[in-house]
């Protein structure tokens, strides 16, 4: 039975963390600011080696609840580990790189007074390291309803604006894909698009910060990998791949190949990639981009 919202509904909020005390107090004071109070937050630790467990343990507070993996494992494994320990009616998720506004959780909630609403997410900043640049996630208005074809054209549902009814995730089992280590929210919420309505609150909730360690900026051709390795596992989910937007799933990983080649300063094989391309703008924007220097090649694909 799926339970509605109400004032004294739990979220349990996840926080994985590996090595991630740079900015690990300011994604925790985000959290006790607050408006909405009946939250716990699980911090799975996965095996860090710096400050960060000693920086979680300073704070005094009954809601907080730290657990140590027994071994470090990929982000989803570990995320998964850490949904097992919790207790919320809905689950959100908090990097450690990452924070919220304070207002987050009292402005989702309310939207799961629709039983079938299965997903809350947000619009969100986009910040630097130093936080002295600061844009907007999404301009323009965003989807509601069955979705799965809006996200498979333009995915929009970035893990730190979440909040998921929990009892909808304990469909899927494991939660999350323990063979992926970056794309495992994005397969999770095209996964839940096919059965579940979002919900969206408008305004950004939340800040996604941009920095030298970023798992995704980091591990660029691992992220690359898996996109593909997803789209052949989708095969066997026909609405998926059936669906009439499933094609640019394979445009957006030809873009991030493409980017990830001239990042790399690997100019010969970007030159051959674009000789395979039939005539068209994209080909042309890619012949461009071969000219650009690198901080705008991301901007201009």
């Amino acid at each position: 039975m799926n339970r509605q919202f109400n004032n004294h509904s739990l979220v349990s909020i996840i926080m994985n963390c590996y090595n991630g005390e740079a900015f690990l107090h300011e994604s925790i004071k985000s959290v006790l600011s607050q408006t909405y109070e009946n939250w716990e937050l699980i911090f799975w630790d996965n095996r860090s080696e710096d400050k960060s467990a000693k920086i979680f343990k300073s704070y005094n507070d009954k809601r907080f609840k730290y657990y140590y993996a027994s071994q470090h494992t990929f982000l989803s494994e570990a995320r998964n580990e850490a949904i097992k320990r919790s207790s919320g009616e809905f689950i959100a998720f908090l990097d450690t790189d990452d924070f919220w506004e304070k207002d987050k959780l009292e402005l989702q909630l309310p939207l799961f007074k629709d039983s079938k609403v299965g997903v809350v997410y947000g619009n969100l900043f986009i910040v630097n390291e130093e936080l002295n640049t600061k844009k907007i996630f999404l301009k323009r208005k965003k989807p509601k309803g069955f979705i799965l074809g809006e996200l498979l054209k333009n995915y929009c549902t970035l893990l730190v604006t979440l909040v998921v009814r929990k009892s909808f995730l304990d469909n899927y089992q494991p939660v999350f894909d323990n063979s992926f280590h970056i794309a495992g929210d994005f397969d999770l919420m095209i996964r839940m698009s096919v059965k579940y309505k979002f919900d969206c609150v408008e305004k950004p909730i939340a800040t996604y910060r941009i920095h030298r360690k970023n798992e995704s900026l980091l591990n660029r051709s691992r992220h690359i990998k898996e996109l593909k390795n997803w789209s052949k596992k989708m095969v066997d989910h026909s609405i998926i791949f059936n669906n009439e937007n499933f094609l640019h799933i394979n445009h957006m990983i030809n873009n991030f190949e493409f980017v990830n080649l001239i990042l790399e300063n690997d100019l010969e094989n970007a030159w051959l990639k674009i000789k395979k391309m039939p005539y068209s703008l994209k080909k042309i924007k890619y012949l461009i981009a071969l000219l650009l220097p690198n901080n705008f090649v991301k901007r201009f694909i």
